[in-house]
């Protein structure tokens, strides 16, 4: 799985500390997705859910 972060990422970094293995703060302000381990799943859907602006998606 992989999860993406879209042009609606305001940069609030709430992704990036739920789920630091997935989401990291570029140097631009916005988060970046990546891979989806496994053993991270649950992690990253809670980054997902809890995006003030639905930037995340995971597939």
């Amino acid at each position: 799985m992989r999860a993406t972060v879209n042009e609606n990422c305001i940069g609030c970094g709430l992704c990036a500390g739920t789920c630091p293995v997935v989401f990291v703060m570029g140097d631009d302000g916005f988060a970046k997705g990546g891979e989806v381990p496994d053993s991270d799943l649950f992690n990253a859907q809670q980054a997902r859910d809890g995006c003030p602006v639905d930037a995340i998606d995971i597939e």
